[in-house]
């Protein structure tokens, strides 16, 4: 297939989305928006023989101080034919492209699996002493292509990110946590979750926490419980602006992009989380709770009607991002996966970021610029 790439616009961008099963929601043209701090393009491919949109990504561009030339972008994408035997022919004309919008240095995350885990792989690996890792875990799924495109890459001269294999390393993480919905029975899922979360979804309902969904007004009740949660994990909150500008970007493109709910008992919120919607894949985007109220577990009662609502917009994953590697129970991130792996899900590990340095000197300046901050 001999293709061509160039600019397009949002509309034909969010067209292409929305033809596609899913995509990550990082790559719809309304992200764009979202990250107001960076200049942005939507970029399609196009299938020469056919004139159709075969591809599409949005690229941000971030501006190194000084001078005018970009760090080019593209989270979770491009949205392209991955497998494809030609992968050169997708990437090489975006680099020309980029290059040409005076970008020194390009990165970009496949949207591409390698591996996943089971549930009771990975509390088999939590009781073994001898394991510190999910990759000392036998995977219970292997991608062989992605190993191809892993080669194909590098053959390019593209670099992996150096992150040691934790996955946070990564501006986004290569380590996620997902229960697939497709082709199973809400009770099927709800069987797979382990006891304590059974437990703690029945303990909720008992002590009367209801479920509810906000909207814009309630997001400064949202970020009051964003802060109290940013103090106690010690990680420095967004502002309430991001997640209005958040709220009006994507919900302008598609109203049931984002979503808000709260857990709350006698009237009082006890924890929030955020949710996004593209296509089939539903993510648990954040999560905030106060340090009061723990023992009515309204956390497993909220993931557990977030999880019902995606199933019946008839999603077929219900993401709950990102996880450190670590199973290492002194860890500080252990928690994180201890609590997801409960829901009887997977783990999956995608492909990791990407850098191509068009300009090896600018690209090495940034490497140490960031390393600094």
């Amino acid at each position: 297939m001999s293709l061509t790439l160039r600019t397009i616009s949002r509309e034909q961008h969010l067209a292409y989305i929305q033809s596609l099963p899913s995509a990550s929601h990082m790559q719809v043209p309304a992200w764009a928006d979202v990250k107001a701090e960076w200049r942005s393009e939507s970029l399609g491919w196009f299938d020469d023989k056919t004139g159709e949109m075969v591809g599409a990504g949005l690229v941000l561009y971030r501006q190194l101080p000084k001078i005018k030339r970009y760090l080019a972008y593209l989270p979770e994408g491009p949205v392209i034919n991955w497998f494809a035997p030609n992968l050169t022919d997708w990437l090489e004309p975006m680099l020309a492209h980029l290059k040409h919008q005076g970008a020194f240095s390009v990165k970009m995350g496949p949207p591409v699996i390698i591996r996943r885990w089971e549930a009771t792989s990975i509390k088999a690996g939590i009781q073994n002493p001898d394991v510190k890792r999910l990759r000392d875990i036998e995977a219970d799924f292997i991608e062989p292509r992605a190993f191809e495109v892993a080669d194909k890459l590098r053959r390019m001269g593209w670099q992996q990110g150096e992150d040691g294999g934790a996955g946070f390393g990564d501006v986004q993480p290569r380590y996620v946590y997902q229960v697939p919905l497709a082709n199973r029975s809400l009770e099927e899922v709800h069987k797979n979750f382990n006891q304590l979360w059974r437990r703690n979804i029945k303990k909720a309902e008992k002590a009367g926490v209801e479920v509810v969904q906000g909207g814009y007004h309630d997001l400064e009740e949202w970020q009051r419980l964003y802060e109290i949660t940013a103090v106690r994990d010690r990680f420095r909150p967004r502002p309430l602006s991001y997640f209005q500008r958040m709220w009006t970007a994507l919900n302008t493109e598609d109203p049931n992009r984002m979503r808000l709910y709260f857990a709350r008992h006698n009237g009082v919120n006890l924890s929030a989380a955020t949710m996004l919607v593209v296509g089939g894949h539903v993510w648990y985007s954040y999560g905030a709770s106060d340090n009061i109220g723990r023992e009515v577990r309204p956390s497993n009662a909220m993931q557990w009607r977030m999880l019902r609502d995606a199933y019946a917009l008839g999603a077929t994953v219900y993401d709950l991002r990102g996880i450190s590697d670590s199973l290492d129970e002194t860890d500080h991130l252990f928690g994180l996966i201890q609590f997801k792996v409960g829901t009887g899900g997977q783990a999956a590990e995608y492909l990791g970021e990407w850098d191509f340095p068009l300009n090896k000197l600018l690209h090495k300046a940034l490497d140490i610029y960031m390393s600094r901050r």
